[in-house]
């Protein structure tokens, strides 16, 4: 596999590039989750975000794993925490259960 210039091109030729493709090379993942290519090399270091490294130098990241990183953390919306507060006062239980 050649080494392309990744850095060269503009985001909607970027975004098209990535759009065809399921494995994304360290520059590639970076810029498809928004961080710098140190922040992913912390993250990967500390093994915080899943990546393969098939003949134990480059690394490759999946994109549905990348994607799945990306959705920690979510955050409820006003309506979301009005309605768990409600059933909480009406049944007595998280979430409603």
């Amino acid at each position: 596999m050649s080494k392309f210039k990744f850095e060269g091109l503009s985001n909607a030729e970027r975004l098209t590039l990535l759009s065809a493709k399921s494995m994304f090379s360290f520059d590639e993942a970076a810029w498809f989750i928004g961080v710098s290519a140190s922040h992913l090399y912390k993250l990967t270091s500390s093994h915080q975000i899943s990546f393969y490294k098939p003949h134990g130098k480059l690394i490759y990241f999946d994109r549905k794993d990348l994607e799945a990183w990306m959705r920690q953390g979510r955050t409820s919306t006003t309506e979301e925490i009005e309605q768990a507060a409600t059933n909480y006062v009406v049944t007595g239980k998280v979430g409603g259960r």
